[in-house]
């Protein structure tokens, strides 16, 4: 891990501040932090959290797909706890209503005057971080209601519209064993998370450490390490974070390589026949943005004042495979969207 205060590849006016500089290493440490204290509560699963920070601080969504038991409920709830962020945690059945998730207006009489008004009470959205539990499991009604609240940060009721707190982050998860679930997420939903994280089972000596830390004394509370004003300040320091013109040009060259359509402008032979046979649809322009952005975030946890072709990479799976649409040759052939992402990065180089 390097801390260089200069990129040699960068021109002087591409160059970030050195107030920036200061900042990027002070977001460096706070990470560090963070993971530790995370850790103290969270054994291994160590891809995932780095891939939750990055989520965070470039404001995005995360989806998370992993069997029960696992703790991807503990995670986020030790996130908000460490970042001293406001938690919820919604459970999506099949008879989840959109007012159980955004709010709903009451008729309330005031005993004075006897005049009766609507007043919106809030519902569980309003919070920094949500987890919304197998979102998967539930009518597409109520899916929906997610849209405007992770793309615009708000809520309309009744012709007004309501702003979410900031920062706000939703956390989904969906099973894997019951992947298409009860309803389906759409394409226009999974397209609002910026990752999709497969979470694992945990290593022998990992998975024996949490028996032996889970049925021991019950450990105290964790430290807090930034605040949700800290963390709005980091967020709008990753966008400041430069990106060089061939790091975003390699990220769009990742994308275009995934639709079929356009896979020949960047990819040949077996590579571009492969993504010909097995897609249907590709991803969009919002997934170069998420990678480009990742990428700033990446490099600024790691210390480093600017972003690499090498984040972008390091980003495409989690990013790309959600996005990726296969056809029915390629489910019966078992082949994956991340395998196919995979295929992407071997054949475009950076």
């Amino acid at each position: 891990m390097t801390h260089d205060t200069e990129h040699p590849t960068l021109p002087e006016a591409a160059r970030p501040a050195v107030n920036d500089l200061q900042q990027v290493e002070l977001l460096h440490r706070a990470v560090e932090d963070a993971k530790a204290a995370i850790g103290r509560r969270i054994i291994g699963q160590r891809e995932v959290v780095e891939h939750l920070l990055i989520a965070l601080f470039s404001n995005g969504h995360a989806l998370f797909v992993g069997v029960p038991g696992l703790a991807k409920t503990l995670l986020i709830q030790t996130l908000a706890e460490v970042l001293d962020l406001g938690f919820n945690r919604i459970q999506f059945t099949p008879d989840l209503m959109p007012s159980d998730v955004t709010g709903t207006d009451v008729l309330e009489q005031d005993p004075q005057t006897g005049r009766r008004s609507f007043r919106f009470v809030k519902g569980p959205i309003f919070t920094n971080l949500l987890l919304a539990d197998e979102i998967n499991r539930t009518p597409p009604k109520t899916q929906a209601a997610l849209l405007q609240a992770m793309q615009e940060h708000q809520v309309t009721a009744s012709g007004a519209t309501h702003r979410m707190p900031d920062p706000f982050h939703v956390f989904a998860t969906q099973n894997p064993i019951e992947q298409e679930g009860t309803y389906p997420l759409p394409e226009a939903q999974l397209d609002r998370f910026m990752f999709m994280l497969d979470v694992r089972y945990p290593a022998a000596d990992e998975e024996v450490e949490i028996v032996r830390s889970t049925t021991g004394e019950a450990k105290g509370a964790l430290p807090k390490v930034l605040s949700p004003e800290r963390i709005l300040a980091l967020q709008a320091l990753v966008r400041r974070v430069p990106a060089p013109e061939s790091v975003v040009k390699h990220a769009v060259s990742l994308v275009r390589s995934t639709r079929p359509d356009s896979v020949d402008d960047h990819v040949s032979g077996a590579g571009a026949q492969r993504i010909r046979e097995f897609v249907s649809f590709g991803a969009g322009p919002r997934a170069s943005q998420y990678l480009v952005l990742g990428a700033k975030a990446r490099a600024a946890m790691m210390g480093r004042p600017s972003a690499t072709v090498e984040d972008v990479r390091a980003l495409a799976v989690p990013v790309l495979a959600h996005r990726v649409v296969t056809n029915f040759h390629a489910e019966a052939s078992g082949v994956r969207p991340a395998d196919l992402v995979r295929t992407v990065l071997e054949s475009v180089r950076g």
